[in-house]
């Protein structure tokens, strides 16, 4: 039952994301300049985002988030995902989010991140060479 309302949920989140919305062109200065003024205790990030196996990360150059798995992430999911490869790609994004510290009581690192805005969603570059693969 709990596999078949999450189904369909998933499927529901697939269908109103697939608008025909053309595509702004996104200016980071402005988005940061807009976290600021807004002061709506919001910041702008620009990482790596992952998600797999029920856990979500947003790496930057300086640190490791810890992403809330809710709405937006979900969001986030369906637009990175075309541009995997594997299912453990990270792809780069910019978003705008609300930082807070995790309960002590939790696992994981220090930060999490709640994303409510989805800035930019990029195709990962084909000449990293960070990628671990893991075999049997």
């Amino acid at each position: 039952m709990l596999k078949h309302s999450l189904a369909i949920l998933m499927c529901l989140a697939l269908f109103v994301s697939c608008k025909n919305e053309p595509k702004k062109e996104v200016n980071l200065e402005e988005n940061r300049a807009k976290s600021f003024d807004q002061n709506d205790g919001f910041i702008t990030l620009r990482g790596d985002f992952v998600y797999y196996a029920d856990a979500a990360i947003l790496q930057t150059p300086k640190e490791i988030y810890g992403v809330v798995i809710d709405e937006n992430m979900h969001l986030l999911e369906e637009q990175v995902k075309p541009l995997k490869k594997e299912a453990t790609d990270m792809v780069p994004v910019t978003v705008r989010v609300r930082k807070f510290e995790k309960d002590s009581l939790e696992e994981g690192w220090q930060y999490r991140v709640e994303i409510k805005e989805i800035l930019k969603v990029e195709a990962p570059n084909p000449e990293s060479k960070d990628v671990i693969k893991l075999a049997n």
